[in-house]
């Protein structure tokens, strides 16, 4: 409306100045000259209004509901193998995607990992809304690639949330309190393929094919260091991340598992960095061991990123009864 009236401001304007300096020549001019000369303006003055009019809202409305993409480059991590909005292995008190408070953010995730006899892909999407909540949701598919369990295939559904209850990692730079988030995934395996009789991780002495992990992770970010150092406490009952099953013969109760993260921003665009995550052992058929590795991540821009680790898995069952090591791959587009 405001563009519409300067519009049709401008145009009577434009007229009165004209006409002001062309009076003596109009009064020479036919009458059927001078209802052509007030033609030519009416037509002027038709053309404004039409540009207005295809302008229909201000810059601001406009931009409303378009994510604001405020935070810097690479503060909002990376998604990890679960889900969540972190390293590669374990969750981070950021939130993903880069709407500030006043916006929102998403991504969306394909994460493949490959050791010697087995293989993990995970894929998925998280939203983060003004840098507060965080939803995920994720699939993982878990591949044997060495008899006896060349042919296993199980999957896992995972939904999280998260939520910032204090601080900020980017914005408390004179205080030592980390940004702090508490969070949840809830985590339902789909059954086991490729052995036969054996169709559920119950079978393998799992107490459940169902569980949820709890979590609160800390996050501190040095900028003028360009260091970021994370802790989380996670209380769970999964086993090797809930692949096969919660809970099991040895023992069915939460405990608590310490997880670390630290990572060095070479430029804006480049960081590298290492985590090691505890794991409970429940099962006597998995001698299960904890997890670990080191990781470069690219950001060329804020809409994509790049991962790639070495990755240690530990001793996955006892069938193949050896340390998995291997490469771990990332690749994530979004705002």
């Amino acid at each position: 409306m405001k563009s519409l009236k300067q519009a049709s401001r401008t145009a009577l304007l434009a007229g009165m100045a004209l006409a002001v300096p062309l009076a003596p020549a109009m009064a020479q001019m036919t009458a059927t000259q001078q209802e052509a000369w007030a033609a030519s303006q009416e037509k002027k003055a038709e053309q404004a209004l039409q540009g207005a009019k295809a302008d229909p809202a201000e810059p601001e409305q406009r931009d409303r509901w378009a994510p604001d993409m405020g935070k810097l480059t690479a503060t909002g991590g990376v998604i990890q193998v679960e889900g969540a909005g972190g390293g590669g292995l374990t969750p981070w008190a950021l939130i993903t995607g880069y709407g500030t408070r006043d916006s929102y953010g998403a991504s969306a995730h394909y994460t493949y990992v490959a050791t010697q006899d087995y293989k993990l892909k995970s894929y998925g999407v998280a939203v983060g809304i003004m840098d507060r909540v965080e939803l995920s949701a994720a699939k993982q598919e878990f591949y044997g690639s060495l008899a006896p369990l060349n042919n296993l295939r199980i999957t896992q559904d995972i939904f999280g949330v998260k939520l910032k209850v204090a601080g900020d990692a980017v914005y408390n730079q004179d205080q030592w309190l980390p940004q702090i988030s508490v969070g949840a995934m809830f985590k339902r395996n789909n059954g086991i393929g490729g052995l036969g009789a054996v169709t559920s991780v119950k079978q393998l002495g799992a107490a459940s094919d169902a569980g949820i992990d709890y979590y609160v992770s800390a996050t501190k970010l040095f900028l003028e260091q360009s260091i970021l150092l994370n802790g989380t406490v996670r209380l769970t009952k999964a086993n090797q991340m809930g692949i096969l099953g919660f809970g099991g013969d040895k023992n069915d109760r939460y405990q608590p598992m310490g997880e670390f993260s630290a990572a060095y921003l070479i430029n804006r665009k480049l960081a590298i960095g290492a985590e090691y995550r505890m794991k409970p052992r429940n099962l006597t058929a998995d001698n299960e061991k904890d997890y670990y590795d080191a990781f470069v991540a690219w950001f060329p821009s804020k809409n994509l990123s790049v991962t790639l680790a070495y990755v240690s898995l530990g001793d996955i069952t006892i069938y193949n009864p050896k340390r998995q090591d291997g490469v771990y791959l990332s690749l994530q587009a979004g705002f």
